[in-house]
């Protein structure tokens, strides 16, 4: 039986982890030129701090052929099915953070028994050096066999040879073609 977003929702820390190791290598192809919503899989409270919603981003724009690369971006919190629209800055363009690029996993002994075949690199993503953001390696995963339309990702942070896993999980599902690219920070 495929799991849906409300199934992922529904889950607690320990089923999320279960799902991510039991996951399935995500498709770079199917996700380029994509965006995806993105839904924050914590505690109520930190949910209430932060956020539910979010969107993330896959194109292969600058990139060398095969690689892709993307970035956050703040969304208003209209609750999962309410209307998709990104936070704006002064300027009318999209508050985004936190890019990275989708890298192999090859090779990497990650946390927690996770032994998947791509993970999120914000590390290679440019981000400034002071933008926490920069540690993050997050594990991401296809739920459902041969289905690129949901996929599962877990907060892990890079601290040299060590690494920090958080336990937060967020939850992807496609939604369209992306928007607008954004250039990586210089």
């Amino acid at each position: 039986m495929a799991h849906t977003l409300a199934d992922l929702m529904a889950m607690d820390r320990k089923a999320l982890h279960a799902t991510l190791c039991a996951g399935h290598p995500v498709d770079p192809q199917a996700l380029a030129e994509q965006q995806c919503l993105g839904v924050a899989l914590m505690p109520r409270v930190l949910q209430r701090l932060l956020w539910t919603t979010f969107r993330k981003t896959f194109t292969a724009d600058g990139m060398p052929e095969g690689q892709l690369r993307g970035w956050n971006v703040c969304m208003q919190q209209t609750g999962v099915d309410g209307p998709r629209q990104p936070r704006l800055d002064r300027q009318g363009r999209p508050v985004t953070f936190g890019h990275y690029v989708l890298t192999p996993a090859d090779g990497l002994r990650f946390p927690g028994g996770w032994t998947g075949g791509w993970y999120l690199d914000y590390g290679a993503g440019r981000n400034p050096r002071w933008d926490p953001a920069g540690l993050g390696a997050t594990p991401l995963v296809a739920v459902n066999p041969e289905d690129p339309s949901l996929l599962l990702g877990w907060e892990v942070f890079r601290l040299g040879p060590a690494w920090l896993p958080l336990p937060l999980y967020y939850a992807l599902q496609l939604d369209g073609p992306l928007a607008q690219v954004v250039p990586p920070p210089r």
